[in-house]
């Protein structure tokens, strides 16, 4: 396999604590070789010793950073790195932590739609909330988990989950929940995916030939002939006095 420089499929994003609480910063990091990966607040190289408790973790390209129990003094620019022999790449991100809460609203809900089979489907949701909420996406009532079919992704205050390839099986009631510590708020909206239309059956034409259609005339021809000579034969066969 060929060297590929690191890139982030998932940045960090910018987020929002509650003081006392759990901060997280996620970004998933694809790159061959495995990259390292190395973290910096405010560009300074991140370490236990200079954030007492903080956590720090790197699994299946899944690089986390989580602070238990967050102060003001987090707050700052926090980045995540990653190096390897191909090049580098980083991803940067806000950690704002306030004593102030706002439970979770939608500033942009769920739509329903109806699609083809096939197609690319795109479940969009906006969303503030202090702190930042958790957003989970669901099916029928059961929970959608990130794969090569169903992938959710976030961008700011945009919460995505996208089908990459929709079948009627994909039909259904889909939500997406967003819950806090202050509260929890639902959108819900309806999905159809039509099937393939059915290809029409081709009428058929059944063709006849000049030769046919000038054979079918000379014997009806012969037959009314055959007719009128019977016909006349009958008539001679009685004479005038048997009539």
């Amino acid at each position: 396999m060929s060297t590929q420089a690191p890139t982030f499929t998932q940045p960090l994003q910018n987020v929002v604590a509650l003081e006392g609480s759990a901060a997280s910063f996620e970004a998933q990091i694809s790159g061959f070789p495995v990259p390292e990966v190395s973290w910096f607040r405010d560009g300074q190289v991140l370490s236990a010793a200079a954030l007492p408790g903080v956590q720090i973790s790197f699994s299946d390209g899944r690089a986390v950073l989580r602070i238990p129990a967050v102060t003001a003094a987090h707050s700052g620019r926090f980045s995540v790195r990653a190096t390897n022999g191909a090049g580098q790449a980083t991803s940067t991100a806000e950690l704002l932590v306030t004593a102030e809460t706002a439970p979770p609203t939608f500033l942009q809900r769920l739509q329903t739609s109806t699609v083809r089979q096939g197609s690319q489907v795109r479940l969009n949701v906006r969303i503030t909330g202090i702190p930042t909420p958790v957003v989970k996406f669901y099916r029928e009532g059961a929970e959608i988990q990130s794969s090569a079919d169903f992938r959710i992704l976030q961008d700011g205050d945009l919460y995505s989950l996208l089908i990459a390839e929709a079948f009627p099986e994909d039909s259904g009631t889909y939500s997406a929940t967003a819950t806090n510590s202050s509260g929890r708020a639902t959108s819900t909206c309806e999905l159809l995916v039509q099937g393939e239309e059915p290809v029409p059956a081709k009428k058929t034409k059944t063709v006849i030939s000049t030769a046919q259609i000038s054979q079918t005339r000379v014997t009806r021809v012969e037959k009314v002939q055959i007719i009128f000579h019977s016909c006349h034969f009958f008539l001679c066969a009685l004479g005038p006095s048997d009539l």
